[in-house]
């Protein structure tokens, strides 16, 4: 008999396995993954994509939503250890699993990592004291994870070079998305007029009691980026779909933005 082992582990070995069959994306974007194996019911994987980036050849996205059958009533870095797998076969299903998967420590800060020829790595790495990456590179895949905050995904589709960022009340006070704008200015030469940027669901009002949204369109507009979109969703609003700092008390999971050039 095969030994017992931890459901995210087990999930992802059997999708592995092709015990598990799939359908197409359904009419909100959502992947859904079933199948049964030793009496197990192999739990849906939900995410979306967003069509101003998806319009985009230069680019590959994805975000993950809320995942059923976890328990993330636990410290963070154990929430997240909990959320891998399923994490890893939502980056397979948008073609990122085997890409080397960068992260920020996210301090709600407003410094940003930048990955070149010399700091890029196979296996990836986390930067720590950072809430923002930026790259040029083909072939690295940008991650962040939001519970509330915003995931402000930044296109330069000329360059070409992306961004991706995490902004919430605090680091929109400081000037995240705006530093991240300005330094693929300043190191890649982009242009803000042919930038493409996409806000991710985060909290809102009545919610919350401050629309970072909002503040986070007018700093973008303001160093003159004309192409921006909002998916316009407040995560407390929706707890079926998304997970929520503020509605869960703290005791809750991560949504992980993806974001890579091809």
């Amino acid at each position: 008999m095969e030994p017992a082992r931890p459901r995210a582990a087990l999930v992802a070995a059997l999708l592995r396995r092709g015990d598990g069959a799939t359908a197409p994306l359904n009419a909100r974007g959502r992947f859904d993954i079933w199948g049964h194996r030793f009496g197990i019911l192999i739990m849906r994987l939900p995410f979306e994509q967003f069509p101003a980036l998806s319009a985009i050849e230069t680019c590959r996205h994805v975000f993950a939503q809320r995942i059923p059958g976890i328990d993330v009533s636990h410290d963070k870095a154990k929430v997240l250890e909990r959320l891998n797998a399923a994490h890893q076969e939502i980056r397979n299903t948008a073609g990122l699993g085997h890409w080397p998967l960068f992260t920020a420590q996210q301090i709600h800060g407003n410094k940003i990592a930048v990955i070149n020829s010399c700091s890029r790595s196979p296996m990836g790495r986390e930067f720590p004291a950072r809430d923002g990456i930026i790259t040029n590179q083909r072939g690295v895949a940008l991650g962040i994870y939001v519970a509330d905050c915003c995931a402000v995904y930044i296109v330069d589709p000329k360059t070409p070079a992306i961004g991706l960022v995490h902004s919430g009340r605090k680091g929109t006070e400081l000037g995240v998305v705006t530093n991240g704008i300005t330094q693929m200015i300043d190191r890649f030469g982009s242009d803000p007029a042919e930038m493409i940027v996409q806000l991710s669901p985060c909290i809102r009002p009545p919610h919350y009691e401050v629309d970072f949204a909002s503040e986070i369109i007018r700093q973008c507009r303001a160093l003159g980026v004309q192409h921006i979109y909002d998916s316009g969703t407040c995560t407390a609003c929706d707890l079926g779909r998304y997970y929520s700092y503020r509605s869960e008390k703290g005791k809750t999971g991560r949504m992980l933005a993806v974001l890579a050039l091809r």
